[in-house]
């Protein structure tokens, strides 16, 4: 059985430290994990270009916005023409970058949202202990005309299943993969900092549950 890495992530993180008010994002569809999906006998498969594949976060707070990216570490899936069938991918949260910021700032944020300073490093992603998370595909459904693309994100030993809209398209032996902006509730995986929905008593300091994804891969015939 084939499958296809997303380090997730994409998530969530695709899950990522992410800060503040509710967005008009659509949220994905979260439910538990699914059976991975499997792939026809005369699908090809397609192997990730993480030199040109990225996850692209933001996290909002009351008092500001966040953004960043993570990249892909490798991933492949199966596909038939331009339908994805199978695969998973995995994504480096080493890699978690914040592109708002600079200097100290950005380096101060970055080590917070990775886990690597000192007694905090379970607040968000604890990237020592939890490396990489993975999106391992169970299916794809037409919703409204639009392309859902499901599977399961795993991110800190916490997998659950996700759909989310994307747009496949295929030329010659390329295929690239991007999803509309989507958010998903980070304490569904144990990302909890922050959250009023999970601590009493923050007032305006608290952060955002929802973080917002933004998927872009593509991928070459192996």
């Amino acid at each position: 059985m084939k499958r296809f890495f997303l380090n997730a992530f994409v998530i969530a993180g695709l899950g990522l430290a992410v800060t503040g008010c509710k967005n008009d994002n659509k949220e994905a569809n979260t439910t538990d994990a699914k059976e991975a999906a499997t792939a026809e006998a005369e699908a090809m498969k397609f192997t990730v270009d993480t030199a040109s594949s990225v996850i692209e976060w933001k996290g909002e707070k009351p008092t500001g916005t966040h953004t960043g990216t993570i990249k892909v570490a490798n991933g492949s899936f199966m596909a038939n023409d331009s339908v994805v069938e199978s695969g998973t991918f995995v994504i480096n949260m080493k890699s978690i970058e914040v592109t708002d910021l600079e200097g100290e700032e950005k380096s101060n944020l970055e080590a917070h949202l990775k886990g690597t300073v000192e007694g905090k490093e379970g607040d968000f992603f604890n990237v020592t202990e939890f490396p990489e998370a993975t999106f391992e595909v169970t299916g794809i459904t037409e919703e409204e005309g639009q392309s859902m693309l499901q599977g399961n994100l795993t991110m800190k030993e916490e997998t659950k299943n996700i759909a989310f809209p994307v747009s496949i398209s295929r030329d010659g032996e390329s295929i690239e993969i991007t999803s509309e902006e989507f958010s998903i509730d980070r304490t569904k995986w144990n990302v909890n900092y922050g959250s009023k929905s999970v601590f009493d008593g923050l007032g305006d300091k608290f952060i955002n549950d929802e973080i917002t994804l933004k998927i872009n891969l593509k991928a070459k015939k192996a």
